[in-house]
């Protein structure tokens, strides 16, 4: 559990600053301390995302500890706040835990996100876990064409933020019933209409590209950021390398079926062949996710609490934890 710098790479990443301590594998594997697996290959197939190979070893090594830190932090939390109560004389506020995960397009966020919530629920402590995805909060593709910034889907100003803060707030205050809009990904837009209702779970994870973002260009300093309501945060991080050639895969897997749904605003690329298929995906690649994610997504890396490392193979081979 040596500190580690920042000189050398890891798995051609940076390392973490001095202030995470940095767990491979064997070592963060035996901080599960004896917890049972509690989900089933069943339920899992449920839970993993197109080309997404994550096993039930990987739940146990990685995802049982991981469910532990937070269920750690969770309690404490709690008793925290208790206290504060106690100490001024109110009646302890309710307000749902909210854990923010962030990471490029491709990374594999939705897969790591809906077996979080899976093995947090698990806990008796917490046994509501809900979970949103800030695609919702995309503005609908009439008003990205509105505002001439199409090519920028997926950057930060494509995104309702003061929308989402909005919807965060009414949650952090422990309001029932708060509507969160919903994102069709074989429309590619926003659902007229249709709603996702969160009503006063105990833990709530937000998941989107830029949840950890506190970029202020074209805000006051003092605006609200989306991260300053997490209770706790994590960042899926990998090599740009193999990033992009999960993108790429991934595309081809679409365009053998989600894209063959004539609704699908990406049907026009069902028919590509392969190289035809590669040769698109490495072009919005390129021209998006990419930029998007060397502009925007990697600086906030290091505000996570914890960072998952993940390899070519798309396992996670170690684990950053910021000890501050």
């Amino acid at each position: 559990m040596a500190s580690i710098g920042t000189s050398t790479d890891h798995a051609g990443m940076q390392r973490p600053p001095e202030r995470y301590r940095l767990f491979d594998a064997a070592t963060w594997r035996g901080l599960r301390d004896g917890l049972p697996l509690s989900i089933a290959e069943e339920e899992l197939a449920e839970l993993r995302g197109i080309n997404e190979p994550t096993s039930l070893e990987e739940i146990a090594d990685v995802y049982l500890p991981l469910s532990r830190l937070i269920n750690l932090h969770y309690g404490g939390l709690g008793q925290a706040r208790d206290s504060v109560a106690a100490f001024t004389g109110r009646s302890p506020r309710q307000a749902p835990y909210i854990v923010g995960l962030a990471g490029s397009v491709a990374v594999g966020k939705s897969t790591t996100a809906r077996i979080l919530r899976s093995m947090l629920a698990k806990w008796p402590e917490h046994g509501r876990v809900d979970l949103i995805s800030t695609d919702g909060f995309l503005y609908p593709l009439a008003e990205l064409e509105r505002r001439d910034i199409m090519h920028r889907k997926g950057f930060p100003e494509s995104f309702d933020r003061e929308a989402l803060v909005r919807f965060l707030a009414r949650v952090r205050n422990g309001e029932p019933d708060v509507p969160a809009p919903i994102y069709s990904h074989v429309a590619y837009d926003i659902v007229a209409g249709d709603c996702q209702i969160v009503d006063r779970p105990d833990i709530l994870i937000i998941e989107g590209l830029n949840v950890l973002q506190i970029n202020t260009e074209g805000h006051h300093a003092a605006d609200t950021y989306v991260s300053d309501f997490f209770d706790f945060s994590i960042f899926l991080d990998a090599d740009v390398t193999d990033i992009r050639h999960w993108y790429v895969e991934r595309f081809l897997t679409l365009r053998e079926t989600v894209f063959r749904d004539p609704k699908s605003y990406f049907h026009r690329y069902a028919k590509l062949d392969d190289e035809e298929a590669r040769a698109v995906a490495g072009d919005i690649w390129e021209r998006i996710n990419a930029v998007n994610l060397r502009e925007h997504i990697l600086s906030t890396r290091y505000r996570a609490d914890v960072v998952l490392y993940k390899t070519r193979d798309h396992r996670i081979a170690s684990v950053a934890v910021d000890m501050h």
